[in-house]
């Protein structure tokens, strides 16, 4: 992240109460957020947590239900104008035209931002450049790879030089390569171009490696905030990992709960997490004590915290189990709305959350 002159960082995006309902439901429940200049700022939760429709008021594409929020220092409610010249955006799908070449999809966008024709040549020359398709900016997009269109999308949502780019979920969908790829080009903007990057991501490896601060959000709330070193510190210096049958699992977090130099126990769908400051010391004791409760572990392991840990001790679910969880509730309520479609039409918002 570039340091700023002042000893008090510069604010890039505020929120405050931000709220957004869609009909009886709330997807987006009084967030509070400061992003400063020149960072990447990472937003991690699971689908449905309320990610998109944040960046989607933040983009100015949606009015807030309730709260407020500023961005390049201008509110998006009042002037959204102001906030459109001032910011990129690349979605979770690419938005580019198929049978243009990516050469002619740069120029567009430079076009429509009102770049005069010499600055418009430069920009895109340095767009293309951070594309880095090679000779493939000249072929029809239709012939692009998922990782050559996403650095496509992310090219054209520089051409007008942003102070804020927001990344909807940017690598989802993309093989390890091209995860990787994308991965530098936002190191590249950020580090080479000074510029501040808020990213939604549903990945924990991403966050972890991109971020310099991260907020965790869950049911449209954050529940955590902070760089991610300070996540992990927060959680213990060791975690032992207690997996285990559902059946064990209430009865094994009483148990270690009362084994002494356990800091933190959080049950989950899969076993117990247990913070310590010594894992490797104390690993032998709670199995000790949980066999002595005729509790019997598939596996104890330690190891240091991850964003995982983070996340399942701020919401009481690993990522993967609360995606599941998401999924199912997303299945029941399309079930449930095909049933009772013929009571009535059923009034949807566009696009995920």
């Amino acid at each position: 992240m570039s340091e700023s002159n002042s000893a008090v960082p510069v604010t890039a995006i505020e929120a405050s109460g931000l709220v957004r309902d869609f009909g009886a439901k709330r997807a987006v429940d009084g967030v509070d957020l400061r992003v400063h200049q020149g960072e990447i700022f990472g937003f991690l939760g699971p689908n449905g947590a309320g990610k998109s429709t944040t960046v989607r008021m933040l983009c100015t594409l949606l009015a807030p239900t309730a709260g407020s929020a500023r961005v390049a220092g201008y509110d998006v409610a009042k002037n959204p104008g102001e906030v459109r010249v001032r910011i990129g955006v690349a979605m979770q799908e690419a938005a580019l035209d198929e049978k243009q070449t990516g050469r002619e999809i740069l120029d567009l966008q430079a076009r429509l931002y009102g770049l005069r024709p010499a600055d418009r040549a430069s920009s895109i020359s340095q767009a293309i450049d951070l594309a880095d398709i090679g000779d493939a900016i000249d072929d029809r997009v239709s012939t692009y790879s998922g990782g050559m269109k996403r650095r496509l999308d992310l090219a054209a949502s520089l051409i007008h030089a942003p102070e804020v780019i927001f990344l909807d979920e940017p690598t989802t969908g993309l093989d390890p390569a091209s995860r990787a790829q994308v991965w530098e080009d936002v190191r590249r903007l950020n580090g080479e171009l000074g510029v501040t990057v808020f990213l939604t991501t549903q990945y924990l490896e991403e966050a972890d490696a991109l971020a310099d601060r991260i907020a965790i959000l869950a049911d449209g709330r954050i529940v955590e905030q902070g760089t991610p070193v300070e996540l992990k510190r927060g959680v213990g210096a060791d975690v032992i990992v207690v997996d285990l049958e559902p059946s064990d699992i209430a009865r094994a977090a009483e148990v270690a709960s009362s084994v002494p130099g356990a800091d933190g126990v959080t049950a989950g769908r899969l076993g117990v997490t247990i913070a310590t400051s010594d894992g490797a010391g104390l690993i032998g004791a709670v199995a000790v004590a949980l066999a002595s409760a005729d509790v019997h572990p598939t596996a104890l392991t330690v190891r240091t915290p991850s964003l995982d840990d983070v996340f399942l001790q701020a919401t009481g679910y690993r990522m993967a189990a609360a995606e599941d969880a998401v999924a199912a509730e997303e299945a029941a309520a399309g079930a449930a709305a095909g049933e009772s479609a013929t009571d009535g039409a059923v009034a949807t918002a566009g696009g995920g959350t």
